[in-house]
């Protein structure tokens, strides 16, 4: 139970961590339909999923490889909290710079255009690029049953929240206020930093034992 409310708990967090992908939803769901908005999601979350194997296959063979699992763990929880500490301090409120060039004709038949653009858009974004890596590397320590039960938890959160959001898309979007972005912004830096944390906290306890 402690590992699916884990698993959960990173799956908000990067729901309501606001980056161009949430806009990116939002724009294709309001100016193109839902279905739309659903056919993007899918291929955000499919590289999501891609993501996650990568990084956790890359964590799998370092710690094969180096046989440092706890020291590779707490050098994830480090780049979490450094992650988060730097967007706290110094990291700039997001703001609506989606790309335009989503704004298309929707047709039945861009159904795969609008996942392969979701899928796209989260592989050369960045920020998912480096959480999910930092992520893996930082649950390295954790046996396989229980890492695969944590991130599918994440990854099914992930992909609701996602769908609520195509679904209450036009009530979102009057949401985010710039005052609120701010708050969000924070709030998530203040998670990453609290996932950190966690992380370095079981180890130690592990250590302990």
């Amino acid at each position: 139970m402690d590992i699916l409310l884990k698993g959960i708990g990173l799956g908000l967090f990067l729901s309501i961590a606001v980056g161009p992908i949430v806009f990116a939803i939002l724009k294709v769901s309001m100016k193109l339909g839902h279905k739309a908005g659903y056919a993007f999601i899918a291929g955000v979350s499919l590289s999501d999923v891609l993501l996650v194997l990568v990084g956790n296959l890359a964590a799998e063979l370092l710690s094969s490889v180096l046989q440092y699992k706890n020291w590779i763990a707490a050098g994830g929880a480090l780049i979490l909290i450094i992650m988060g500490t730097y967007s706290l301090l110094f990291g700039k409120d997001p703001k609506d710079d989606s790309p335009n060039d989503l704004n298309i004709s929707f047709r039945q038949r861009d159904m795969l255009r609008f996942s392969l653009q979701g899928f796209f858009m989260n592989l050369i974004n960045p920020g998912p690029i480096f959480f999910w890596l930092s992520t893996c590397t930082a649950f390295a320590f954790l046996p396989l049953r229980e890492r695969t039960l944590l991130f599918a938890a994440c990854l099914v959160t992930v992909l609701a929240t996602d769908i609520l959001k195509v679904f209450f898309a036009g009530r979102i979007r009057l949401l985010l206020t710039p005052r609120t972005l701010h708050k969000i912004h924070q709030l998530s830096a203040l998670i990453l930093i609290g996932f950190g944390v966690a992380i370095f906290g079981g180890l130690i306890i592990s250590i302990l034992q």
